[in-house]
């Protein structure tokens, strides 16, 4: 199949070098910095060099802020079965964009970054296909993704967004809260440094993909759940109930497992 990949940031790169191994794959990037270093790949210089490589599937990986300008831009130059789609972290407005676009989609998102996920062993990380999607892009991802060891589960739009607010969301914000707090630590703790690792982690990320996850439309009533669970446990301190404290963190241990 012939590929079209929009966009080169730590995922699209990674779409790329993974399909160009089965597929025929072009990329562009408007930082074409970011396309010198890919081999076996057509790199387009503008987008109306898309025409001349009749791609079969465009696979839009900008970030969501820039995806509906993304598609405007190309758009002219796709033929008309050219399938769409993206791997936004948020689903966002994507429905209705693509039946405005008129045209077959496919939205997936995988559930993990370069950032924190061995790449080339995923067998233990996950990627949802949107149920809205057309079967004939359903069925090029799940192979694709079935080829990767990937599990796979179908979301409609609006079940994917609540998901990433609970999946993603939460940790961003917890995260994102512990750094707030940071100061010099003379001597951390071990628990203190992987903490540590996790937010230097999460804070090398761009940071529209950041905000772009935050800004989903359920966080706030994730961070909301987080503000209930930090007073009540605020309660527990300032009263050095251990009694309840013990409640609590049987409460937390059944959580998780």
């Amino acid at each position: 199949m012939r590929i079209f990949v929009l966009g080169a940031g730590h995922m699209g790169a990674w779409l790329v070098e993974e399909l160009c191994l089965d597929h025929e794959v072009a990329v562009y990037d408007l930082d074409r910095r970011k396309l010198k270093y890919f081999f076996n790949v057509r790199r387009l210089l503008e987008p109306g060099e898309a025409e001349e490589f009749k791609p079969e599937l465009l696979i839009n990986a900008v970030g969501l802020p820039d995806v509906r300008k993304a598609f405007d831009d190309v758009l002219p130059y796709l033929a008309e079965d050219c399938i769409l789609s993206d791997i936004a972290s948020v689903k966002t407005g994507l429905y209705e964009c693509y039946k405005n676009l008129g045209k077959k989609f496919v939205s997936t998102h995988p559930m993990f970054g370069p950032t924190f996920a061995n790449i080339r062993d995923l067998r233990n990380e996950n990627a949802i296909i949107i149920k809205e999607s057309d079967e004939e892009g359903k069925e090029f991802f799940r192979n694709f993704y079935k080829g990767l060891k990937l599990s796979i589960y179908e979301y409609t739009f609006e079940e994917h967004d609540k998901t990433i607010a609970y999946s993603l969301s939460i940790p961003f914000v917890s995260s994102m809260v512990f750094a707030a707090c940071m100061k010099k630590q003379e001597a951390p703790g071990t628990t203190f440094r992987r903490h540590l690792d996790i937010v230097k982690g999460l804070l090398s990320e761009d940071d529209h993909l950041l905000a772009e996850i935050v800004f989903n439309p359920h966080t706030v009533k994730q961070i909301e759940n987080i503000n209930s669970r930090l007073a009540y446990l605020t309660h527990i301190i300032r009263g050095r109930d251990y009694e309840e404290m013990q409640k609590f963190l049987n409460k937390l241990r059944n959580n998780i497992e």
